[in-house]
C-alpha cells in the first residue's frame, strides 16, 4: 500500500506540525533584496523554513482532492491538509461515527438538495454542524442537525417550537429549511466557500470581512479577516468530505452501521399521551421517540392540529386492527391535566411568543447536560493545540474500555493509533494515548450519543437534578435513549411526573 511507508513514522509527528505550519493564509514577510553599487554585489540568502512532516503523503491527498471536485472547490493547502490528517489520525473515531451514521440521512439530504438545485456535496455539512446528532443543543442555543437558532428558525423559515416541539430536531423539517438557506446564501454571494462561510457566522460578518480586505471575493482572500471560528470552517468541510470518501485507505472502517426506520404517519389533532398509546399499541416508544425526535415531551396538548406522527411500520399490524380503541383510551385528557391546561393557557401562549425567555431556556438545559468544556474555535484545536502524547504500559486487569475512560478517548481511536486489529492487550503493552488540550464542538457532538449509551450499558449510576420544564421522556433522552419504564423503577417512580428539584437516578 502506498500509505505503508508513511505509517511507519510515529505518530509524534502531529505535534510538530503545529510550529511549521501558520494558521493564517497571509503573503510571507519582504523578502530583502540584494544591494548593487559599482563594485560589490551582496547576496542575501533566503530563508528557507522546513518543510512540515506529514502523515499522509500531500501528493495523495491534493489528487484525490481535485478528483472529488464537482461545484463546490476542494482547494488543497497547508490548512486544509492539517484537517484531513486531524480527522485521519487525531479523531479517527469521529470519521467512523460519521460513516456509521450517515445511512440515515445522506438519503434525506440527497432528496432535498435536489429538489432546491443545490451542489450534492453539500450533504457533508451536517456532519461538522451537529455530528449527525438530531438531537443536539450548542451552548449557543442553536439546536438539531443543521444547527438553527430559534429566532431563525421561526420567524425566517416558519419552524415551530414550543413546550412540546422544536422542528429544529425534526430532520425533515430542518433539511428542507436548512436548503432554503443555502439557496438564499448562494443568490447572495454566488461562491460556495462564501455560502460556507456565512452559513457558519452569517451573512453580515462575511460582508464585513470582505470589505475589510479591500473588496476579496474568494474565501481565502477574505480569510484573515473572518472570524477565528469561521477560517476554520471551510477546511474541516474539506478535511471530512476527503476522509468519509477515502477513509478505507487510512484503515478506518464503520463498524455499526445505523439504518433509517421505515415509517408511516398518522394524524393528531388532539391531546395524546405517547407513553400510554405505544403500550396500547405494542410500539416500542423507543422507536418512537426515534423517529420523532422533535418531540419534546411524552404528551402532545389539546391544541394540536395536524401534527403527523411518525410510527415504525414493522410494528402497526396490531395498532390498525384496534386504531379507535387504542385512540379513543390514549388522547383521552386526565383531569388534573385538563386543569392545568386551562389554568396556565395565557402562560403558554406568552412563552411561545418570547424568544428570549426560550432561547435562555434552551441554552440553561444545554450548559446542564455538557459540562465538559467544549472549544468551538476549530483552527485553535487542530492547528494550534496539538495533543499530548503519553505512553500507557498496560496492567493487569486492564481492559482497552477502562484505559479509553481514564484518558477520556475513543476505544477506536486508541486502537488506530496502536494498529490494534482487535481489543485484545497483554499486561506490559505498551499504548500511546494522543490526549486532546481542546475538544471541539463537532466531536464532542458526535461523542455524546455514545457516550452516554455506554455509561447505561455499564450499569453506572449517574443522577441528574430535575429542572424546570423536565419530563421523564426529555431526561431519558438526555442519558443515552434510557427508558422512562427504567427512570420510573429505578427512582420508584408510580406517575409520569416530575417536579423541580427532584434528584433523578439515571443509571
Amino acid at each position: 500500500m502506498i500509505l505503508a511507508t508513511f505509517r511507519t513514522f510515529s505518530l509524534a509527528c502531529l505535534l510538530l506540525v503545529g510550529t511549521m505550519t501558520n494558521a493564517q493564509i497571509t503573503a510571507g514577510p519582504d523578502q530583502e533584496t540584494a544591494k548593487t553599487d559599482t563594485t560589490t554585489v551582496t547576496n542575501v540568502q533566503p530563508i528557507v523554513e522546513p518543510e512540515p512532516t506529514w502523515l499522509i503523503d500531500p501528493k495523495i491527498v491534493e489528487p484525490r482532492l481535485l478528483a472529488l471536485q464537482k461545484e463546490i472547490p476542494l482547494t488543497y493547502n497547508t490548512v486544509t491538509h492539517q484537517f484531513v490528517e486531524y480527522f485521519a489520525y487525531r479523531k479517527p473515531s469521529f470519521t467512523k461515527t460519521m460513516l456509521e451514521r450517515k445511512g440515515v440521512f445522506f438519503p434525506l439530504y440527497e432528496k432535498y438538495l435536489k429538489k432546491y438545485n443545490l451542489p450534492d456535496e453539500l450533504k457533508y455539512l451536517s456532519l461538522i454542524e451537529s455530528g449527525l446528532n438530531p438531537k443536539v443543543i450548542s451552548r449557543a442555543g442553536a439546536g438539531g442537525l443543521w444547527q438553527f437558532m430559534p429566532k431563525t428558525a421561526r420567524v425566517d423559515f416558519g419552524l415551530k417550537i414550543d413546550e412540546y416541539v422544536d422542528e429544529r430536531f425534526d430532520p425533515e423539517k430542518a433539511t428542507e429549511a436548512a436548503c432554503k438557506y443555502m439557496r438564499q446564501l448562494y443568490n447572495i454571494f454566488g461562491d460556495w466557500h462564501l455560502v460556507l462561510a456565512a452559513y457558519n457566522t452569517g451573512p453580515g460578518n462575511v460582508r464585513r470581512a470582505i470589505r475589510k480586505s479591500n473588496g476579496g471575493q474568494t474565501f481565502w482572500e477574505i480569510y484573515n479577516y473572518l472570524p477565528r471560528e469561521t477560517r476554520a470552517y471551510v477546511p474541516q468541510y474539506i478535511g471530512i468530505l476527503y476522509m468519509m470518501n477515502h477513509a478505507d485507505s487510512h484503515d478506518i472502517y464503520a463498524e455499526n452501521l445505523e439504518t433509517a426506520l421505515p415509517h408511516d404517519t398518522i394524524l393528531v389533532n388532539s391531546y395524546i399521551d405517547l407513553d400510554k398509546f405505544a403500550s396500547l399499541s405494542n410500539i416500542c416508544l423507543e422507536d418512537i421517540q426515534r423517529l420523532n425526535p422533535h418531540v419534546l415531551t411524552h404528551i402532545l396538548p389539546s391544541q394540536t392540529r395536524n401534527f403527523q406522527l411518525r410510527l415504525p411500520k414493522y410494528d402497526l399490524a396490531f395498532f390498525k386492527d384496534n386504531r379507535k380503541t387504542i385512540l379513543d383510551s390514549a388522547t383521552k385528557m386526565p383531569a388534573s391535566i385538563f386543569e392545568k391546561a386551562q389554568q396556565n393557557t395565557e402562560i403558554l401562549l406568552a412563552r411561545r411568543t418570547d424568544d428570549t425567555t426560550l432561547k435562555a431556556n434552551l441554552t440553561a438545559a444545554a450548559v446542564t447536560e455538557n459540562k465538559e468544556t467544549i472549544e468551538d474555535d476549530m483552527e485553535d484545536v487542530v492547528i494550534n493545540k496539538k495533543p499530548k502524547k503519553k505512553v500507557y504500559v498496560v496492567r493487569k486487569k486492564d481492559n482497552l474500555s477502562d484505559i479509553a475512560e481514564r484518558f477520556d478517548v475513543d476505544v477506536y481511536d486508541i486502537k488506530v493509533w496502536n494498529h490494534l486489529k482487535n481489543s485484545m492487550i497483554q499486561p506490559g503493552q505498551k499504548l500511546v494515548i494522543f490526549k486532546e488540550v481542546a475538544v471541539s464542538s463537532t466531536i464532542k457532538y458526535a461523542r455524546s450519543n455514545h457516550k452516554d449509551k455506554e455509561n447505561v450499558r455499564k450499569g453506572k449510576v449517574r443522577f441528574h437534578n430535575v429542572q424546570d420544564g423536565d419530563t421523564l421522556w426529555n431526561i431519558s433522552q438526555r442519558y443515552g435513549g434510557i427508558s422512562i419504564d427504567k427512570l420510573k423503577k429505578l427512582n420508584g417512580i408510580k406517575s409520569n411526573i416530575v417536579k423541580a428539584g427532584m434528584k433523578i437516578r439515571v443509571s
